[in-house]
């Protein structure tokens, strides 16, 4: 669209007006997040209520030892698989267990969270906004799972730089910011030998080791893979499985930030399992303490993982890629307290191992080879 021989924003794949209405979407979603963190810490003040206007987050007479903290990460590749679906509404609950299941291993409590979605271009009609209202719509459920208010948003439409027009792209990353005790941090110093390790069920691939399951998939199957099916159901069904969020049954657990809250299970160390898989992050969290472990029970992997594992992936490179099957480990000298616990927010939990004096990692495998894997903890 152009005005006489002058070239118009919206004629760079940047429609200014299109923008607004998807931020007044996503705002709209915002909104009704704000009710998580009603009359606790975080609560949301509005000096006014408007689109632009100004918001802030609660934190006043916080006791003290009390610190505050932050992270940030996003859905990475995970946003091929929605676009390849034309399937939005799951995205959100990745974003959430990123930001949020990482500040709980910490022993944060997440309160607010802030988001950047970046897409190639939302049109020049109102086309492409049914796909923001389905991100909007996983936005509401994945906070309240978490137990977050959104507090601010930002849209940015780049153009050519993420993909052809022709097909909606997009990117999506997020900041947490959480609160929490000094006496109720999580450093893993506390891990004894001869501790449980809990794992908590994933039944998906959570956000990580995506591209190496999309390599597999169209190796077998060529670029449009997606219609495939197994057992059953489509493949990028099932590798769209949003992630489990965790966040609040590990609160529950660990308490919170508020020492006048009761811990109801004790937690040594976790682990929250995304990137490197179980070698590289339960061995983060049994560094301090200079131990070991070892998993003789895991939770199996998703059929999608080891459906994968047929084009030649080994069980140790599965491991060290993706979750196996379980999202997050915690490690306690108490089992029953978290199982508990986990079972009432409807997460699946049992003891997959225990706490050795030597350090490493040994993992009787469930992968594809059944084999007795070893890491060495860094």
């Amino acid at each position: 669209m152009t005005e006489g021989n002058r070239l118009t924003y919206a004629e760079t794949g940047v429609d200014v007006d299109i923008e607004a209405k998807a931020a007044r979407i996503l705002y709209e979603a915002a909104r009704q997040t704000w009710a998580n963190r009603k009359d606790v810490l975080g609560e949301v003040v509005i000096p006014y209520d408007d689109f632009s206007g100004l918001r802030f987050i609660n934190v006043g007479n916080l006791p003290q030892g009390t610190v505050m903290y932050g992270g940030s990460d996003g859905v990475g590749t995970k946003a091929e698989l929605a676009e390849r679906a034309n399937h939005y509404s799951t995205l959100a609950f990745d974003l959430m267990a990123m930001v949020c299941d990482d500040a709980v291993v910490r022993g944060g409590e997440p309160v607010a969270v802030k988001t950047v979605l970046t897409v190639n271009t939302l049109g020049q009609n109102d086309d492409r906004l049914p796909f923001i209202q389905e991100l909007a719509q996983g936005y509401v459920e994945a906070a309240r799972q978490a137990g977050v208010a959104v507090i601010n948003g930002e849209i940015a439409q780049h153009s050519d730089r993420m993909g052809k027009p022709d097909r909606f792209s997009l990117d999506w990353s997020g900041d947490v910011t959480w609160f929490a005790n000094k006496k109720r941090l999580i450093s893993g110093s506390e891990i004894n030998p001869n501790d449980y390790l809990i794992g908590l069920r994933e039944e998906g691939l959570r956000a990580n080791g995506i591209s190496l399951v999309q390599r597999v998939l169209e190796t077998k199957y060529g670029e449009k893979w997606e219609n495939e099916t197994l057992y059953g159901q489509k493949l990028i069904n099932l590798a769209l499985l949003p992630s489990r969020i965790y966040t609040k049954a590990v609160v529950d657990m660990f308490g919170g930030w508020d020492l006048n809250r009761t811990p109801r299970a004790k937690i040594h160390g976790a682990a929250h399992i995304t990137g490197g898989g179980i070698p590289e992050k339960l061995g983060r969290a049994l560094k301090p303490s200079g131990l070991g472990a070892v998993i003789d029970d895991p939770y199996s992997p998703s059929d999608l993982m080891l459906f994968c594992q047929q084009a030649g992936i080994s069980d140790r490179e599965a491991y060290r890629t993706w979750n196996m099957g379980q999202g997050m480990i915690l490690v306690s000298s108490v089992y029953e307290d978290i199982i508990k616990v986990a079972s009432e927010h409807n997460i699946e939990a049992k003891v997959i191992g225990y706490v050795t004096k030597n350090p490493g990692i040994i993992i009787n495998s469930k992968g594809k080879e059944h084999l007795r894997l070893e890491f060495q903890t860094k």
